[in-house]
């Protein structure tokens, strides 16, 4: 069915890969153009240290002027090498451009799903009995607050220095976002796992209170508390158990990155993030893998499955985000792989690894 509208989107591909795999995201989402007549406008902007070469910051003004002018942002990385994180190109580059942005459109809900494809059971680092159950679960991370956001400070001499990195979050934050992780599980299996520190950290006794107050507006979910601590052993051994796991800021970000090695790769792992208003800003967990940079081994699938949950958050799109990721289970199941889910599988580059997805698109609409 033709949609009319043409649909305006930021496209950031900044540094490291990912240039490299936003070309095969944007492939894909071009094919969707074709098959199911819709009409996408793609601006691309600079930011993090490909900005920094031309205009001097990380996230300059001509790119939030695209970014607010636009639907929905298609994000690729950002960072550079790690032996050149004190040059102006690269230092504070993560802080100044994804933080920033983040900041920027008050995106407070971070959705990064993990599942394991059947086709890569043999590349989870789990034991076999435990892959066996499967892996199918959704990380609902808040953005907005906590330590990030706090006040940071270094006194003193060397040798007596003093550091202090404030924790704080609102009642009304942390409502949102387990609102947000409820509505989520009524859509898959009606469990939620809450993770914080509530027996030391009075962030995490507030978080504990009010996201037990959500959970009486849904009766059909079921709501369990874990200690962070413990939630980072219990994640891996019986990940098969959890389904929606809602997470603090910091929390999220160490436990996300924990159990995305589940799915094969980080190259695997879409995310998107969300504010009030439903805008959102879609990218992979990989990062920028500057060492990988050019060589065309990157994996593009967790870019191209970012751009698969922009057409569904942002746009609607339900249908069209199913035949994505149906066309890279395909694809992986026909054997074709990147360096990083090598598996005794056919080897493909970048570059054939999206055409491959792009092609079986057009075989799951005749399928269809």
């Amino acid at each position: 069915m033709k949609n009319s509208s043409v649909k305006k989107i930021a496209v950031l591909a900044g540094d490291g890969i990912g240039p490299e795999i936003m070309v095969e995201a944007l492939k894909v989402l071009r094919k969707i153009e074709e098959i199911f007549e819709h009409k996408f406008e793609f601006i691309e902007g600079l930011i993090g240290g490909s900005a920094w070469e031309k205009y001097g910051e990380h996230f300059p003004k001509e790119t939030v002027a695209i970014a607010e002018s636009s639907e929905a942002i298609l994000f690729g990385s950002v960072g550079g090498p790690i032996d050149k994180q004190m040059e102006p190109k690269w230092k504070n580059c993560e802080t100044n451009s994804i933080l920033a942005i983040r900041k920027k459109f008050n995106f407070n809900v971070n959705l990064r799903p993990v599942k394991l494809y059947s086709a890569l059971k043999n590349s989870c680092v789990l034991r076999a009995d435990i892959v066996e159950k499967g892996i199918d679960m959704l990380c609902v991370r808040e953005l907005s607050q906590d330590v990030y956001f706090g006040k940071h400070d270094t006194s003193g001499d060397v040798g007596s220095r003093h550091a202090f990195d404030e924790m704080s979050y609102d009642e009304k934050v942390i409502e949102a976002i387990a609102h947000a992780a409820f509505k989520a599980a009524q859509l898959r299996k009606k469990k939620v796992t809450s993770v914080d520190k509530a027996n030391v950290l009075n962030c995490s006794k507030l978080w504990r209170e009010v996201v037990t107050g959500v959970a009486k507006n849904y009766p059909d979910c079921v709501l369990e508390h874990v200690l962070v601590d413990n939630m980072s052993m219990q994640v891996i051994r019986r990940p098969g158990d959890f389904d929606v796991i809602l997470m603090p800021n910091m929390f999220g970000d160490i436990i996300s990155d924990e159990v995305s090695v589940f799915a094969g790769s980080l190259g695997m792992l879409p995310s998107a993030s969300l504010n009030a208003q439903g805008f959102g800003l879609y990218e992979p967990s990989s990062g920028s893998a500057p060492d990988i940079a050019g060589k065309g081994v990157a994996n593009p699938i967790g870019q191209i499955l970012s751009a698969a949950m922009m057409l569904k958050f942002s746009f609607g799109m339900n249908r069209e985000h199913d035949a994505i990721v149906n066309a890279v289970e395909k694809t992986l199941m026909d054997g074709f792989r990147t360096g990083d889910i090598a598996d005794g599988g056919k080897f493909v580059s970048t570059n054939e690894m999206g055409t491959r997805i792009a092609e079986n698109l057009v075989k799951e609409l005749l399928r269809g």
